[in-house]
């Protein structure tokens, strides 16, 4: 019964962990010819960060927080 409670414990501790965030590309990493795809990704990246982080000091509920995400990067692609 010992074990098992030890079993649920480290179980719990490991799922509760959060999820791996996605890295920013460097483009100085990658292959030469694929560079110019590497700069346009971070830029996007760079981008999603910026609009995620308006999210957070707006204080938007995570149901709408996708949202005001794709209304930001809109906005950021019309200018």
């Amino acid at each position: 019964m010992r074990s098992f409670r030890y079993l649920i414990f480290s179980a719990a501790i490991l799922f509760a962990e959060p999820g791996v965030a996605q890295k920013l590309v460097d483009p100085n990493s990658v292959a030469p010819e694929f560079r110019e795809a590497a700069e346009k990704r971070r830029a996007e990246q760079v981008k999603m960060v910026e609009c995620q982080h308006k999210a957070d000091e707006a204080k938007v509920l995570p149901r709408d927080r996708a949202v005001h995400i794709n209304h930001c990067l809109e906005a950021a692609a019309g200018k």
